[in-house]
């Protein structure tokens, strides 16, 4: 499996909530520590349900959660 376009901030986020574990994350969300240890690795991709959840849970907005780093594109700048 190959790293994601998609970093996120999960790591930072739990350390700043009362240095939250990764099981404590994941029982709150409903899903496995290993799951959230491949997401901060960028090993996986959330669902977008789960990428809610997760910023739900340190109430931010998702992209304080999730940068996607992939190009746009051409002519995506277009259509908006």
């Amino acid at each position: 499996m190959s790293s994601t376009l998609i970093t996120n901030a999960i790591r930072r986020l739990r350390f700043e909530h009362q240095e939250m574990t990764q099981r404590a994350l994941a029982e709150r969300i409903g899903v496995t520590r290993q799951t959230i240890n491949a997401i901060e690795l960028g090993k996986y991709s959330p669902s977008l349900e789960a990428a809610f959840r997760i910023a739900a849970v340190f109430a931010v907005p998702l992209q304080d959660v999730f940068q996607y780093h992939g190009a746009a594109a051409p002519d995506a700048a277009a259509k908006f």
